[in-house]
């Protein structure tokens, strides 16, 4: 559940203060991956367009992202609602964020750092990962984890992590970061575990089991009508 702006600048130890509630937000356990969106680019009306339609309180759930205090006291139930709609506003707005110039450098500094993550594929050598959407509508599917070397996606290791809805990065990110940034794309692995019994590849093994039983089929069908009619 997410503050409002009093709860964010009453707390207790100066470990816990934040001076707004963007800051408060990257800062929470799980949301590790998200970078702060500058305010100047949430103030521009430009870069929210349809996001009112797609979040419930949406004008209130602004004011608090920007830190604008409420006017009029809340009941319990709206003020939750508005939290709610507040962290679901943050992450659409996230997702634009990141595929613009300023975005994609603060992304390229946390690649860097590799707080993302490491390619959990062993010929991978522990490349960055990135985090991708497998679709770009909210409340379908968790974020995943991009590795820019074998080209594949795995799932976050941490439960919190997964849970956090992959449409506030989008399916395009890593995508176009590799295409701003070319020097940090990785080298394809041409490395490729082989599986083998006693030294030889099961591949070539099964592949030859195969054709022998496509050839026992078509032996079947050739002498079938002869061996009915005798």
């Amino acid at each position: 559940m997410a503050p409002l702006l009093n709860d964010l600048l009453s707390t207790d130890s100066d470990s816990d203060y934040y001076k707004c509630w963007i800051e408060w937000f990257i800062n929470l356990e799980g949301k590790e991956y998200f970078c702060d969106v500058d305010e100047e680019y949430i103030l521009d009306r430009f870069n929210l367009t349809n996001l009112p339609l797609e979040v419930p309180h949406y004008h209130k759930a602004l004011d608090l992202i920007t830190d604008r205090m409420p006017s009029t006291p809340l009941s319990d139930e709206l003020r939750e609602q508005i939290e709610q709609s507040a962290c679901h506003l943050y992450g659409l707005i996230h997702a634009r964020y990141i595929i613009t110039a300023r975005g994609l450098l603060k992304m390229l500094e946390k690649y860097k750092r590799g707080d993302f993550g490491m390619c959990p594929r062993v010929y991978c050598s522990q490349n960055p990962l990135l985090p991708v959407g497998i679709t770009d509508q909210p409340n379908i599917k968790g974020v995943k984890l991009y590795c820019g070397r074998c080209e594949d996606v795995y799932n976050p290791k941490s439960r919190k992590h997964a849970l956090v809805d992959g449409a506030y990065f989008g399916t395009s990110f890593p995508h176009m970061l590799f295409q701003v940034y070319p020097s940090i794309k990785p080298a394809p692995s041409e490395q490729r575990y082989v599986p083998r019994i006693f030294g030889f590849k099961i591949h070539k093994i099964a592949e030859l089991h195969r054709w022998q039983n496509r050839q026992r089929e078509e032996q079947k069908k050739r002498v079938g009508p002869a061996s009915s009619d005798s």
